[in-house]
């Protein structure tokens, strides 16, 4: 089952802005990757020590780092010293568990996301928070593991006359954002097959294990509506231009994500009230067959009811019964009671109640 909520508690009484990672360690080291680019050309290295980020600020071009893993606190905190980032922003990139939104710090702009991933081999959705940091000629990405879902962007940074590169940071974030909700599509697609599958399967025979397969996709449902909800009011923000970091033209492309943001939110709606519908068709399921077996049971009880009279009459103790002592008594005991269940049947046939 998809984990909807994350533990907290170690950080009961910690003054705010206290960087503490809470969430799962979802690699085993922080792996920094620094892309500068301009119109003309980009570059990509790896770096080893933090403080080398800060010789990218300034100059000409665009600097985009990307940060896999956050839970080296040490590591956050170099870097928020690096540029300047707000304590409370470095609080909320180690806590895993933060809504989506966006909060303006003036000279950078900090958004949250959610991107979920269905690629494993059950086919469990699992959510991962993104951070993106939006300054005026760089951008920092966090991610909680690798692989990314940013690789086609990057590689779109690194092609040779790339369109991507004619533009500035934030449309390199638009890019990002674009990327985290395009994913979006890819799982919902998977969750639509799994509907499908599963009302194909209510209809034949529900079992035990289909009213949990139920259960398991509801959750989905509530993961996916957690993750995207508050996320048109992010994209909304930034569309409507209210940070002086986000040009004129980027508003633009923010307002076609913003479309497919809207878009994604009416089919998980519509996958809510469907999986709903399936588990009222479960119940409806399981009442039929209740029925049916109730039905069966008392169309047996009922023929048997007036045989065990006859039996129990012959059945009784008494010293004087005429019927005893004839010849063909039993016989005509045993057609008696064919007859009479012969008749029911006809008679429940005509009735449409077999």
């Amino acid at each position: 089952m998809p984990r909807l909520v994350k533990t907290r508690s170690r950080k009961a009484g910690l003054p705010p802005g206290t960087p503490m990672h809470i969430g799962e360690k979802k690699s085993e080291r922080t792996r920094i990757r620094v892309l500068r680019y301009d119109e003309a050309q980009a570059a990509e290295k790896e770096i080893e020590r933090i403080e080398d980020c800060a010789a990218l600020r300034g100059g000409a071009g665009v600097s985009w780092i990307h940060v896999a893993g956050v839970h080296d606190v040490a590591l956050l905190e170099k870097l928020g010293q690096c540029f300047g980032l707000h304590p409370l922003v470095l609080e909320d990139i180690s806590n895993t568990d933060q809504r989506p939104k966006m909060e303006d710090y003036g000279d950078y702009l900090y958004i949250v996301l959610k991107m979920l991933h269905d690629g494993t081999p059950t086919g469990e959705i699992h959510s991962e928070q993104v951070s993106i940091i939006l300054g005026p000629d760089f951008v920092i990405s966090f991610e909680e593991a690798e692989p990314t879902v940013f690789g086609p962007v990057r590689e779109r940074l690194l092609a040779d006359r790339a369109h991507i590169r004619r533009y500035g940071a934030d449309y390199l974030a638009y890019c990002l954002l674009d990327s985290v909700v395009d994913n979006y599509f890819a799982v919902l697609e998977k969750i639509g097959q799994h509907i499908e599958q599963m009302q194909e399967e209510m209809m034949k025979s529900p079992t035990r294990t289909t009213q949990q397969a139920l259960h398991h996709l509801r959750a989905e449902t509530i993961l996916l509506r957690r993750s995207v909800w508050p996320l048109r009011e992010v994209i909304g923000g930034l569309e409507r231009g209210r940070s002086s970091l986000v040009r004129e033209g980027t508003q633009v492309y923010l307002r076609d994500v913003y479309d497919h943001t809207a878009h994604v939110i009416d089919t998980i709606e519509t996958f809510r009230d469907m999986v709903a519908g399936l588990h009222d068709i479960y119940l409806m399921s399981l009442s039929n067959r209740m029925n049916e077996v109730m039905k069966v049971l008392t169309i047996i009880a009922t023929i048997f009811m007036p045989l065990s009279f006859i039996a129990g009459v012959y059945g009784m103790n008494f010293r004087h019964i005429p019927e005893l002592d004839w010849q063909w008594g039993y016989p005509l005991s045993l057609g008696l009671m064919l007859v009479i269940a012969v008749g029911m049947l006809i008679y429940f046939r005509r009735k449409k109640w077999l």
